[in-house]
């Protein structure tokens, strides 16, 4: 695009309702730019961050550059009885199998053979014996064929094909469809949990070409916050345990009763009925589960508001600085997941409104509201950092008068081919009416971009008013404005890199943010929370 052509046009939208606009907030606002966006994001987004994945260096990398450039804006770190006064330390762990083993009539099985599932062990570990294993061919119970048809599989540990069925084909379109495979597993599961089956053994005929990567994974927990919430679901009976085996395992299981597996899978292909059996051999598996701290902070940079009587009020700033790192196989042509729009793009929207307030506050011009820029950590791990925050908040929750969200903002939506000139605003009008008219009137006073409203609603399918860092504001009642420029083919693939990101959008985007922010941070009133449709607002 031609930059005169830009400038010129931004000039001309800025020039129509002159008698509503502040001449501090236009002054200020030429730190955010596309030039200026271009430096962040090309250093945040570059493969050297390695994609930013939290609990990871890149991310680290990522935390440390902000912190830097808060710093040199002359913002100011919050967080007390830290380390560092720029860093919120986020409580972050994973509970990892470990020491698991898997013998067969005392005979210990290679550890490259099976998976003892994360989902399958609890904190007090896993201690699992039986004296018989139940062989139920594909667990299906379908169209007059029933591979429980005589036995009784309670209590038992029953041995199952993990896909595929009698005519030893997997059903049609599982092979290239993992969601329908997915499907299909659960609905395995579910059949043998009516049947109450004490364990699962699940026959991956593949599982010798299954990566090393991939198998290490499983025994993974995910990341979590460490707290009450997580400490409660880990207390929670462990509905099943399912381990994964390999042929040769499974053959040392049918070799007591004189078959094998290539021996039963053509028994039911060509007769079309089940092969279950009952198989008297003793199993034994075992495995502990340890706790794993990870590092992760949410990097805050505070602006503290001019006005005695309304500086304790703090106006919250937010995107999210992770993403979700290198590509797992170490094949992979592109490795890097840079992330560039998510939410690089976000995170740049924050350091550019953050110098741009700093440097208003430097000239005595400052907001009269304090506001915290705060990039979280851990939302592509299910908005954990901001989560965390809201939880143990540094500014009370009582004194936060709204939160602008920003996540993802320097590309389009392929829904909405050749025409960039929008962004989806996602509940605005949730919780106030107020916000809801700031909002609107900062973009036709300064900024005239299109507000899509389309997601701005919590019925939409999508869920993506649930679905950033917004929602942990708004659970608490904290009105909340979420900017969005919708998904594209790179979203989550290495394709996300800054060489597609839209510059003059990605700028004009963060000022109709900043022009929303300057009005919350100067206004007379804070905006007033007059809905609460979802009837779960929380308090703290």
């Amino acid at each position: 695009m031609n930059k005169k052509f830009v400038y010129t046009s931004l000039a001309l939208a800025l020039s129509f309702g002159a008698m509503a606009q502040d001449k501090n907030a236009i002054k200020f606002s030429a730190p955010v730019n596309k030039d200026r966006a271009y430096d962040h994001l090309s250093i945040l987004a570059s493969d050297e961050y390695e994609g930013r994945e939290t609990g990871k260096k890149g991310a680290w990398m990522a935390a440390d550059y902000i912190k830097k450039q808060f710093q040199s804006f002359g913002l100011t770190g919050p967080v007390k009885g830290g380390t560092d006064p720029y860093f919120q330390k986020v409580g972050l762990v994973t509970y990892d199998v470990t020491q698991s083993s898997l013998s067969i009539n005392g005979k210990a099985q290679a550890a490259k053979d099976f998976i003892i599932s994360n989902n399958s062990v609890g904190l007090s570990g896993l201690d699992l014996s039986a004296n018989e294993v139940v062989f139920a061919g594909y667990g299906l119970t379908k169209d007059g064929y029933n591979d429980f048809d005589g036995i009784n599989v309670e209590g038992k540990v029953v041995m199952v094909f993990s896909s595929g069925d009698p005519s030893g084909k997997a059903p049609e379109g599982q092979a290239a469809n993992p969601r329908a495979a997915m499907q299909a597993r659960q609905k395995l599961f579910g059949n043998l949990m009516k049947n109450k089956a004490k364990a699962i053994l699940l026959i991956d005929v593949n599982f010798d070409k299954v990566p090393d990567y991939q198998k290490a994974a499983a025994a993974n927990g995910r990341i979590m916050l460490k707290n009450e919430a997580t400490a409660k679901a880990l207390q929670k009976p462990i509905p099943y345990t399912a381990i994964t085996i390999s042929p040769a395992v499974a053959n040392e299981i049918l070799k007591v009763s004189n078959t094998s597996l290539d021996a039963v899978s053509k028994k039911i292909s060509e007769t079309g009925k089940p092969a279950s059996q009952v198989i008297n051999v003793s199993l034994a598996a075992n495995a502990q589960k340890k706790e794993v701290e990870h590092r992760g902070e949410n990097v805050l940079g505070f602006l503290e508001g001019s006005d005695a009587k309304l500086k304790h009020e703090v106006l919250v700033v937010t995107g999210h600085y992770d993403h979700i790192g290198l590509e797992a196989d170490p094949n992979a042509k592109d490795k890097v997941n840079n992330g560039a729009d998510d939410d690089g793009s976000g995170t740049t929207g924050v350091l550019m409104l953050a110098e741009a307030f700093a440097k208003a506050k430097k000239a005595g011009k400052g907001p009269k509201r304090s506001i915290l820029f705060m990039t979280v950590v851990g939302e592509e791990k299910g908005l954990l950092g901001s989560e965390w925050y809201s939880e143990n908040p540094v500014f009370p929750i009582a004194n936060t008068i709204t939160n602008l969200n920003i996540d993802m903002i320097g590309r389009g939506d392929d829904d909405r081919p050749g025409d960039n000139n929008f962004v989806y605003i996602i509940g605005s009008n949730m919780l106030s009416d107020d916000l809801d008219r700031i909002g609107k009137k900062a973009n036709t006073d300064y900024v005239n971009i299109v507000l899509d409203e389309k997601y701005n609603n919590r019925t939409d399918p999508n869920q993506f008013y649930y679905r950033s860092d917004h929602y942990n504001f708004a659970k608490f009642g904290i009105p909340v404005i979420f900017y969005f420029n919708g998904v594209h083919k790179d979203y989550h693939q290495p394709g996300d890199e800054v060489s597609k990101i839209d510059f003059p959008m990605l700028a004009k985007r963060a000022q109709l943010v900043y022009y929303t922010a300057w009005e919350l941070a100067n206004g007379e009133k804070r905006p007033v929370v007059n809905k609460n449709e979802d009837g779960t607002l929380k308090t703290n």
